[in-house]
């Protein structure tokens, strides 16, 4: 009796916490993903040592929606199209599985140039306008002299935009972004591999999609000290960035 009793508990134990796996999996799948950002690219938008929040419903959903990317479907469900600057979460191109965030800066049929150091979108230069940031500009383990611009986009959105004092991208090749694809790039111009690099990243297609960044709910600055050592937790913790929104 007490054998089956176990035997009982074991297996009601089991189901529950395949029940909350499932659960789990399906929250994280179809409404909200936490991602963590490692790098300086998105500078000075998003540190490194953020932690934010992706809602996954506002493009729809695909393969990559899904833990491991199962290959079910080359359709979007429920698809949505994202707006130009949008901070997005894809799969890269270059292998599929690798988790990149950029800012949408091109739609499909866009011509995307600089010239002079100057964004232009089908032909015309976006406005900037330069700002002041206190906080250096990280690139790797370095910090870059920047100037920081405020960018409109033509719908009219603003953002945050680092360039490199020193040697910033000039001129490029003209990109024309195809049909159900997108053009990103990361805020930190000069320490960004995004859409521009058409042999690592390139324009990204609908389906690599996975979502739109939200909220930041933590950030610790890795520079300052580990997560792994919350005593130092006080110096390293960016109050002023929880539960940021994006």
């Amino acid at each position: 009796m007490k054998s089956n009793k176990l035997i009982k508990v074991i297996i009601d134990n089991i189901k529950t916490l395949i029940g909350a796996l499932i659960i789990a999996v399906l929250i994280r799948s179809l409404v909200i993903q936490p991602f963590y950002i490692p790098s300086s690219s998105m500078e000075p938008t998003l540190l490194v040592g953020d932690r934010i929040f992706v809602s996954k419903f506002t493009y729809g959903y695909s393969k990559h929606s899904f833990p491991f990317s199962p290959n079910f479907s080359n359709n979007r469900f429920f698809s949505k199209s994202p707006r130009q600057g949008d901070l997005v979460v894809f799969k890269t191109p270059a292998d599929n599985r690798t988790d990149y965030i950029k800012r949408l800066i091109g739609l499909p049929g866009d011509e995307i140039q600089f010239i002079g150091g100057n964004l232009f979108i089908n032909g015309e230069k976006v406005g900037r306008k330069e700002t002041y940031i206190s906080e250096p500009i990280r690139c790797g383990n370095y910090n870059l002299t920047t100037k920081i611009f405020i960018e409109t986009l033509p719908n009219g959105i603003k953002h945050l935009a680092a360039y490199n004092s020193e040697g910033s991208l000039q001129n490029t090749q003209k990109y024309i972004v195809p049909d159900n694809h997108y053009f990103l790039m990361g805020d930190n111009r000069d320490c960004s591999k995004d859409s521009r690099f058409l042999k690592d990243v390139g324009y990204v297609k609908k389906i690599n999609l996975i979502g739109k960044a939200k909220i930041i709910f933590f950030s610790n600055d890795t520079q300052k000290s580990s997560m792994l050592k919350v005593w130092n937790l006080g110096s390293s913790f960016r109050i002023d960035r929880l539960f940021k929104s994006l």
